[in-house]
């Protein structure tokens, strides 16, 4: 090499699986952080059945204590009117973990379809259109979830189902009976129907899926499945992580940040099986 003449640095070259899988054998220890990189410090909040005051604040400290937090400090403290205080705790946990040893969560188990990939699935297999049917039920008022999946403006840059030429859209809106839902689920001969569920308070969302999934089996004894015999039951709601659509007798359970387009591709997945884009074309619909 000549003087002054500049190195030259290596390929980076993919690792191989071998060497992924002696990566993943090496633990890889981690722990949170708050004001600089491996202090345990975490940020937490929760309320007490007791009226604010020192005593509140000793037992809020007490509680951090038990739950590994050492030392902890209260940050701040609201009272939510004359029985219940409201807390921000900040503290140092001491406990770790290996994200080495964390699997990597399975992902979508099919694939993500744009509006006119959904459109001639729809138009070549069905030869109708899809009619999904959605609702809040219960006593649940937050539209925003169903809006979102639903209406045309969609949500995170995608529209909404009704941009779907090939889908028809009925959304019930807030507060409808389980027997409300069923009853226009028959009328309409829906292929679908989606049920959002945004208020939690004592599990009311994993109470009403379950009723409204009852209902469903009840009233399409001889179905064999979502989609034959009855319709596709599709539940979404930002806490539903605790649980399997089996555990709720729904056919698919979505949670927080799920998209239209997600939906959308979903359908077409589970009630048109075998269906490829690529073997039909694409079209522009």
């Amino acid at each position: 090499m000549k003087a002054g003449q500049p190195t030259r640095t290596p390929a980076r070259t993919r690792p191989d699986s071998g060497d992924l899988a002696e990566a993943r054998a090496r633990p890889q220890v981690i722990r949170p952080y708050g004001d600089t990189t491996g202090d345990g410090m975490v940020q937490m909040s929760f309320t007490l059945p007791v009226p604010a005051g020192k005593r509140a604040e000793a037992a809020a400290l007490q509680l951090a204590g038990r739950m590994g937090l050492d030392p902890a400090s209260v940050v701040h403290v609201k009272p939510m009117g004359p029985d219940f205080t409201f807390f921000i705790l900040y503290g140092r946990v001491n406990h770790l973990i290996d994200y080495a040893a964390i699997e990597e969560p399975a992902g979508r188990e099919y694939p993500l379809l744009g509006a006119a990939e959904v459109n001639l699935a729809i138009r070549t297999v069905l030869r109708r259109r899809l009619v999904v049917v959605g609702a809040c039920i219960g006593t649940d008022a937050h539209t925003v979830g169903i809006d979102a999946i639903l209406n045309v403006k969609g949500f995170a840059g995608e529209k909404g189902l009704e941009y779907h030429r090939e889908i028809q859209v009925i959304n019930m809106g807030a507060q409808v009976t389980v027997e409300e839902l069923v009853e226009r689920a028959k009328a309409e001969d829906a292929d679908a129907v989606l049920v959002s569920q945004v208020v939690t308070q004592k599990n009311a969302h994993l109470h009403n899926t379950k009723q409204m999934a009852a209902a469903f089996h009840a009233a399409f004894p001889t179905a064999v499945a979502g989609g034959i015999g009855r319709p596709l039951l599709v539940a979404g709601g930002p806490r539903f992580d605790t649980v399997s659509a089996e555990d709720l007798g729904v056919d698919r359970i979505f949670g927080r940040g799920t998209t239209p387009g997600e939906v959308a591709s979903y359908l077409v997945h589970a009630l048109l099986p075998g269906f490829d884009v690529e073997e039909h074309g694409r079209d522009h619909g």
